[in-house]
């Protein structure tokens, strides 16, 4: 009697894919991020942070098992299991139960003026694990960066009192998971495909979300809850959720995580374009400065990509 057949050991190299399209992944990876500091507000304003981040794996996490299945029917050795659930409880537990936490605490400016960390965390841990080779170009370009997207967001407005400096610190421990989890995915994508190893992870740290939150995702009146939160729910949980966290693990498989945390920079240039846009803001000088900063240090961030690859 033959043996079923098992899994092959390694993931499949990703084909080429055109500098131009891993960039513009990102970028709309940013676009989609962004929408959830100004869409979390509102709907926090009526769903406490832990219900919002279980309903946020509630969508997600079918969709994404879903698609893997259908494309990738694949199903990872037991000994990455533990690895997933370790990404799993960092980037979908931690990352957004800390996020959301923290916002309820602290202004969405002030996760603005956070945020540039993770591309700075994200480059010392692939450089102390090896992960990454960090070239004088490319930390240039992500410090760079980082310090024009603190520039957009003016780092006076941090919220600096007792109930901001929780939220503040809440923030930053979800930069952190989240760098970790960019930097941790890497390794598993050699031997994983990116549908199932996002897919997974959101399985693992879905459902610590989900047990956390069990108590007040039940107190939650979602009879009295108005139209504009239940259409929040559904975007967030959709778009800067299930789309974004799969298009980001995309580009992390044909690019460094370092590269990927790099984009993150262009939050705080997107909410101001998109207040100069529909609000009629009008830039001032610091504005200018941010978005050289964040234009330069991408540059450099990219062409040394693209000069290690060739």
């Amino acid at each position: 009697m033959s043996e079923a057949p098992t899994a092959p050991p390694a993931n499949p190299p990703a084909p080429p894919t055109p500098a131009s399209k891993v960039l513009l992944a990102l970028l709309l990876v940013q676009v989609c991020f962004s929408s959830l500091q100004i869409v979390g507000k509102i709907v926090l304003a009526e769903l406490p942070p832990l219900a919002l981040a279980a309903t946020r794996v509630l969508i997600a996490t079918p969709i994404l098992l879903a698609i893997a299945w259908r494309h990738d029917r694949f199903v990872p050795d037991r000994a990455d299991w533990p690895r997933l659930a370790l990404l799993g409880g960092l980037g979908i537990f931690a990352n957004q139960v800390l996020f959301l936490l923290g916002l309820s605490f602290t202004t969405a400016t002030s996760a603005g003026v956070l945020m540039p960390s993770i591309p700075v965390f994200t480059a010392a841990i692939a450089g102390m694990l090896g992960i990454e080779r960090l070239t004088g170009r490319r930390l240039t370009g992500i410090l760079l960066a980082a310090a024009g997207a603190v520039a957009l967001v003016d780092p006076a407005s941090l919220d600096v009192s007792s109930r901001g400096s929780i939220g503040n610190l809440l923030i930053l421990a979800n930069c952190l998971a989240y760098s970790i989890f960019l930097v941790g995915q890497r390794p598993l994508l050699v031997r994983i495909p990116w549908r199932t190893l996002i897919a997974w992870s959101f399985l693992t740290g879905g459902m610590a979300t989900i047990a956390v939150a069990a108590p007040s995702l039940a107190r939650v009146e979602w009879a009295a809850l108005a139209p504009k939160t239940f259409a929040g729910v559904l975007w967030i949980g959709l778009v800067p959720t299930a789309f974004a966290f799969a298009l980001n693990t995309w580009a992390v498989r044909r690019t460094s995580p370092a590269m990927v945390a790099a984009f993150i920079t262009l939050q705080p240039l997107l909410t101001t374009a998109g207040a100069v846009a529909w609000l009629g803001e009008r830039p001032g000088w610091d504005q200018g400065l941010g978005f050289a900063l964040i234009a330069g240090g991408l540059a450099l961030v990219a062409t040394a990509r693209r000069g290690a690859r060739s």
